[in-house]
């Protein structure tokens, strides 16, 4: 082996970086175990604890240190089917933005293609905006839209005299402005949420954005947060010294209301609450305490500075949580600071200031026409300072003096002195208000607001007039153009709503994970056993291979801060199977220069270097497999994907290095290495089967398979999943077991119809789905459907709970699929195969150059995907687990597709190999030949990996019981077509085309 040491390095550095990856999971597990134990239970208190040490150093390398947020931030985190939580795909409503760019015109022909471009995108894969000109151009052929679209707010962008290609690229633009500015709003909102590791991301080429939102439990709550109208707004504020008074009488009305309340039990009550609350206040927050203390100490009783931490916040119940907006004069005074913020706090306390400033005796005390709003920005170490801000409001008017209604134009700029600011335009009625605005407000602030939130409060110097006005405020270029999109949001109104859906309560996702760990733990061991028992020694370092290939896995997945889904588990569950395919392509390689009678070390050499065409060609096969599914899927089914990608590459990495210098340490140290057993070594020897006589028969089978297949697709149809078809779906539990047609005789009275109920896993969880209301939308329509399967199920529970327990308990995950959505997954699906099965053909064509091995490769392809299909509509009425066809089922397919590729193209490698070595011999002799050889590669490989996928079937769990079933056929299929149709094709259209070269002679 060249370069061994060079080999050795590589092998120990990814190691290391491994190791470094996967350490910031195993901190952070350590300090959630420390928190749980703390907590004693209880949730609340241990994400307190939790909360409390986020800036704290928990990691330290000697050459830095990590807070445990930034452990977070790099830990493998977990998918939302394994920790629970809710995922949502919102859709932008394009269509409202084009009727506000056209000044929500009343033209007769605009407003009928507008309804028709909704009407049609129901079914179609093209975007709004496209849709919309076509439809425009059916209703109005010879109209103009420049005459629609060319309004006052437009200016500059396009005029009268604009074509409707360009009014069209104006709209396009504007419509994707729109929808990145509504991304930026909803990240912003989801931060604002402090749900841990949320994600969010764009789907390109589309209006939706897909987030995950980790260990959330109030779906109401989600809902409303995301789908709420953007709210800008100008407001006038207060001073800070016009109401700083007030809020020291408030943290005195808060003292004395607490030492009224100190008797008796109290006190020990108190000092027990003031520990906990110590424990839990960071330090950063034990400085703000102190200085909080000193400031005010004219305003509390005694010395603060000679007061115990339980006194301090005993004496100064607010100012322990909100840092007041003072200082100390060179005469030693405390005075106001200058500017509309009356205080400061830590992020965690946020909360707990509102609660107070709720407060009747709080209100009582504040100006009636004052407001307090945090600032969406942190500051301080680790941005986690937030600032309050004293808002001026009318006291018989609610509504901002102006809103961003009145914004036509915002952008980024750079003024005189190079500092970045946001410029930005408003309309005439704007222009007025915000000239009367900046003249009553001279050398006082303007607070800018969305969403409730102050992005900016800048001074004003001068009257404003024109309605040109920048915004300066020490901004960054990126901060700048995120405040110019906030403030066009105001401009463009795009609301966005729920189109897809899924919540998986924490139970079913700690059932997820035991059910994860079972299938890995028992997958692996019987490869492990399998392995030693046929290959011996060689056995033995294939394991040592596999285990570091796993280990390579999860330091990858960790490093790029990827989620493991429970699809990601069933991935690696699959690569532990395919995994030994690559060392058994090489050991088998060895057997046979072994028995040619060459020496143990030539054999190995040549073994090594005669299967790497193979392993490269099997292994390049399906890892397009899996680009596609990556490119193509989403959420858990991506999670699938990226697990197999980086599991085929490290794979690959083991069997041609780890496993090289561990059979070459064993020969350097003169310790004989055996590639098989008695028993093993004789197995597959001196095969001469004729596979392709028969090869009719094989045919005929199939055939009768997918004939039948095809005949009850067109008849009893599959049962589509709720991604495909749109519709809501529920997984419910009971304390006692139920019958299906029960529960479904139950809720067809409250749905109107019979919706469809299986069993999950036991008689006491079901899924049950409907499309009950699907096509309408808004936040009551989901509250109203919930409440209607509570009717219904209500009526058969022997121990009945109320509505909000039902929710909370009872409802383990739920999913919910627009009817637009669906029908583009389901297009994104066939797309997905056609796709692999096409980049396959052609990369089989350039690597072999011969149609006939691409014919075959394609037809024994599309022939497994039949198959498999056939199987699932023959079959789904009287299985009893789900058999439904849903993104899951489709990774599953493409996966097949992988690994049936891969075992053909091992076959065909040999093929090429035998083909280029017997010129002359009759092909039929010569691919039996070649198939014959491969053979035992190709059961062992299967073997393998069914014995995997078939642990994962019994101890996987319901939820991919389906997907797994998919695979166990598929593997069987795979198998059989690669032996027995592939190869056939392979004979029969090279027979063909020599037919035609002959009657062309």
């Amino acid at each position: 082996m060249k370069s061994k040491g060079l080999v050795r390095s590589l092998v120990i550095a990814f190691a290391l970086v491994c190791i470094y990856q996967l350490s910031f999971t195993l901190v952070s597990s350590r300090v959630e175990s420390k928190a749980r134990k703390f907590a004693g239970g209880d949730p609340v208190k241990e994400k307190a604890y939790l909360d409390s040490i986020s800036d704290q150093k928990v990691y330290n390398l000697l050459v830095k240190s990590f807070t445990y947020q930034q452990v977070k931030e790099q830990q493998l985190n977990l998918g939302l089917d394994l920790q629970g939580g809710m995922n949502v795909v919102m859709e932008v409503s394009v269509s409202d933005v084009v009727r506000a760019l056209s000044n929500y015109s009343k033209d007769a022909s605009f407003n009928k293609a507008i309804e028709m471009a909704v009407e049609r995108q129901r079914s179609s894969q093209l975007d709004f905006v496209t849709l919309f000109e076509q439809a425009y151009n059916e209703v109005d052929p010879n109209g103009k839209l420049a005459a629609i679209f060319a309004t006052r707010e437009n200016q500059g962008k396009i005029d009268y005299n604009s074509s409707n290609a360009q009014v069209i690229e104006m709209v396009r633009q504007e419509s994707e402005g729109a929808i990145d500015r509504s991304f930026n709003i909803l990240r912003t909102r989801i931060d604002k949420f402090g749900v841990t590791s949320p994600n969010i991301q764009r789907q390109q080429g589309t209006g939706r954005i897909i987030i995950e939102l980790p260990g959330v439990d109030k779906p109401e709550r989600v809902r409303r947060l995301l789908q709420g109208t953007a709210k800008l707004e100008f407001w006038e504020t207060y001073e800070s010294g016009e109401v700083i008074e007030r809020i020291f009488e408030i943290n005195k009305m808060l003292a004395d209301k607490e030492k009224l309340e100190k008797a008796g039990t109290a006190k020990e009550t108190l000092t027990k609450a003031d520990t906990a609350a110590k424990s839990e206040v960071s330090a950063d927050n034990d400085l703000m305490q102190k200085l909080a203390a000193a400031d005010t100490a004219s305003a509390a009783a005694g010395d603060s500075g000679q007061l115990s931490d339980a006194q301090a916040r005993l004496e100064n119940p607010l100012f322990s949580l909100l840092m007041p907006a003072i200082f100390q004069g060179e005469d030693g005074q405390t005075r106001a600071m200058k500017g509309p913020v009356v205080g400061t706090a830590s992020a965690k306390d946020t909360a707990k200031v509102n609660k107070i400033m709720a407060m009747d005796e709080a209100r009582a005390l504040l100006p009636r026409n004052l407001k307090l709003l945090w600032t969406v920005k942190g500051r301080g170490d680790g941005n986690k300072f937030f600032d309050l801000v004293a808002i001026k409001t009318r006291s018989n008017d609610e509504r901002a003096p102006l809103e961003g209604d009145v914004i036509t134009d915002a952008r980024e700029t750079i003024d005189n002195f190079g500092q970045v600011e946001v410029s930005m335009t408003m309309n005439a009625e704007g222009a007025k208000i915000w000239r009367r605005l900046t003249a009553d407000n001279i050398s006082r602030s303007i607070a800018i607001v969305l969403d409730d939130y102050v992005y900016s409060y800048p001074n004003v110097n001068q009257e404003i007039s024109g309605g040109m006005s920048s915004i300066s405020g020490g901004f960054s270029t990126e901060e700048a153009k995120d405040l110019a999109n906030i403030l066009k949001a105001g401009k463009l109104p795009a609301p966005a709503r729920i189109v897809e859906e899924a919540i998986v309560g924490p139970s079913l996702g700690a059932e997820a994970i035991n059910a994860g760990l079972i299938s890995v733990i028992g997958g692996l061991l019987l490869v492990l056993v399998f392995m030693v028992a046929y290959y011996a020694k060689a056995g033995i370092v294939a394991n040592v291979a596999l285990f570091a290939n796993i280990f390579f896995i999860f330091g990858v997945l960790a490093s790029l801060q990827a989620v493991l889904t429970l699809p990601g588990i069933a991935g690696i569950v699959l690569t532990i199977g395919m995994a030994v395919d690559a060392n058994v392509l090489i050991f088998e390689r060895i057997r046979e220069e072994m028995e040619r009678g060459k020496s143990m070390r030539q054999a190995i050499s040549d073994g090594f270097k005669n299967s790497l065409s193979s392993i490269i060609d099997a292994n390049v096969t399906t890892l397009l497999t899996g680009i596609i599914l990556y490119s193509f899927g989403t959420g858990p089914i991506r999670g699938f994907a990226t697990t197999l990608i980086v599991g085929i590459l490290t794979s690959l990495f083991c069997a041609l290095f780890i496993t090289r210098l561990l059979i070459e340490w064993y020969m350097n140290k003169d310790k004989e290495v055996n590639f098989g057993t008695k028993w093993s070594m004789g197995v597959f020897s001196n095969l001469n089967i004729d596979f392709l006589s028969k090869r009719k028969m094989w045919y005929g089978i199939s055939g009768a398979v997918i004939v039948a297949g095809m005949i009850s697709m067109f008849t009893q149809g599959f049962n589509l999943g709720v991604d495909f078809k749109g519709g809501r779906s529920y997984v419910v539990s009971f304390e006692e077991g139920k019958r299906a047609t029960d529960l479904r005789s139950a809720l067809s009275g409250a749905f109107g119809s019979s919706p469809e109920v299986k069993t999950f896993g036991s008689d006491t969880k079901f899924k049950i789905t409907t499309s009950y209301k699907i096509n309408e939308e808004g936040d009551e329509v989901d509250a109203l459907v919930e409440q209607k399967l509570y009717e219904g199920l209500s009526t058969i529970m022997t121990n009945k709970v109320d509505f909000e327990t039902f929710k909370a308990e009872r409802i383990l995950s739920s999913q919910k699929v627009g009817p637009t959505i669906a029908d583009d997954i389901k297009a994104s699906a066939i797309m997905s195969i056609i796709f692999s099965l096409v980049v396959i053909s052609i990369y089989i064509l350039i690597r072999f150059r011969k149609a006939n091995y691409a014919i075959g490769a394609a037809v024994a392809l599309l022939h497994d995907v039949l198959f498999v299909l056939s199987i699932f509509t023959l079959t789904w009425k009287f299985m009893p687990f789900s058999m439904e066809i849903d993104q899951a089922f489709i990774a599953a397919i493409l996966t097949i597709v992988g690994y049936s590729i891969n075992d053909t193209v091992v076959v065909f490698d040999r093929l090429r190999e035998y083909l280029n070595l017997h010129h002359g011999k009759d092909s039929k002799e010569v691919i039996n030949n070649a198939v014959n050889s491969t053979f035992s590669r190709t059961i062992i490989t299967a073997l393998t990996t069914i014995l995997v996928v078939f642990v994962l079937f019994l101890f996987g769990g319901e939820v991919i019981k389906g997907f797994t079933f998919a695979l166990l056929i598929g593997l069987f299929v795979g198998t059989y077509s690669s032996i027995f149709i592939a190869s056939a094709i392979v004979l029969d259209t090279a027979k063909w085309f020599e037919s035609k070269k002959s009657v062309k002679g």
